[in-house]
């Protein structure tokens, strides 16, 4: 009896002082520099919302944060190196739609699962695509667009940055609410595709808005349509797919923050609130809106992680309707 009773003093001695040394480490956190991991280059969307955000939360918790760029495999070489990490907020994860949202429905072995790899934090951005034309068929409007496919099937084509990638998934969903049908013409990534619209050999495309926008403003491309429910703030007199008479369209591209699973509550709460300080901090706004992002501030990590899982069903769904097998 002594000796239970000795154990069981002992062991519960020994699970204070467990408990009390993580809250002493939660309670110092950060004590080191802590890592954003990107799976995208530098200049892209996500890597520069990254920077803009780590230069203004590493103020805030009083230690340095480093972008960390591992481009690749449609984005998924971050998530992929941040899953195998230790939880404990050193190492933290921005990440998009593709790799967190369309990656498991296109990939057969994905070496991570978006859904229970991670301990979402919170949203930070919100990208509409903005449907474009070129100036050479007088498709300045985007009744004129799909009264043109009805008229004349097949006979358009559209340009998208690869096969199952967002770009392709949006123009599908619309083509097929729309009940009209072009050609599709894939290509490796936004540079090229926007080329060859702009010279006139695809008709079109469905990009992101922040990718072919400045196009727009040159004079080089027609804006049709954003894909998002409200008109956008980078410019407000571009009316949305819904409002031109195709209901239920709200698509866009996200970006969000997220630590590794088993990241104690009280680190994931922390950065919550950091990176919605920076969020909610002016300049850091108009830097993130010039970008052609959104702000978005997520209610709490467990409301973020509601819209990842729900945006990971729907693009599934997108997928599905595609008719792309997993590779």
């Amino acid at each position: 009896m002594k000796l239970l009773r000795s154990f069981a003093l002992t062991s519960a001695c020994l699970l204070a002082l467990s408990f009390s040394t993580l809250t002493q480490a939660q309670g110092a956190y950060p004590d080191k520099p802590i890592s954003i991991w990107v799976g995208f280059p530098p200049g892209t969307s996500t890597d520069s919302v990254g920077r803009i955000l780590a230069d203004k939360m590493s103020k805030d918790l009083g230690q340095p944060i480093i972008i960390k760029n591992k481009p690749g495999v449609g984005g998924t070489l971050a998530p992929a190196e941040v899953a195998k990490s230790q939880p404990d907020g050193y190492t933290l994860l921005l990440s998009a739609t593709a790799p967190m949202g369309t990656a498991a429905h296109l990939m057969k072995n994905l070496p991570y699962s978006p859904l229970t790899d991670f301990a979402p934090i919170g949203q930070t951005s919100w990208l509409p695509f903005l449907l474009v034309s070129n100036k050479t068929k007088g498709l300045d409007t985007f009744e004129k667009y799909i009264a043109y496919a009805k008229a004349k099937p097949e006979a358009l084509t559209y340009a998208s940055i690869g096969n199952g990638t967002t770009s392709h998934l949006v123009m599908l969903t619309l083509l097929n609410k729309a009940g009209v049908k072009m050609v599709h013409v894939p290509y490796q990534g936004s540079t090229q595709s926007q080329a060859d619209v702009i010279g006139g050999n695809v008709d079109a495309t469905f990009d992101t808005m922040v990718t072919v926008y400045p196009h727009v403003v040159s004079g080089r491309l027609n804006a049709l349509a954003v894909s998002t429910k409200g008109r956008t703030v980078m410019d407000p007199s571009v009316p949305t797919v819904e409002e031109k008479g195709i209901p239920d369209f709200n698509l866009g591209a996200w970006i969000g923050l997220f630590a590794v699973k088993g990241t104690p509550k009280p680190i994931v709460e922390k950065l919550f609130v950091s990176l919605n300080r920076a969020l909610a901090d002016p300049e850091i706004s108009r830097k993130l809106v010039s970008l052609g992002t959104e702000v978005v501030v997520s209610e709490s990590p467990a409301a973020f992680g509601q819209f990842v899982a729900l945006n990971y069903k729907l693009w599934g769904e997108m997928v599905e309707l595609s008719g792309l097998e997993k590779k």
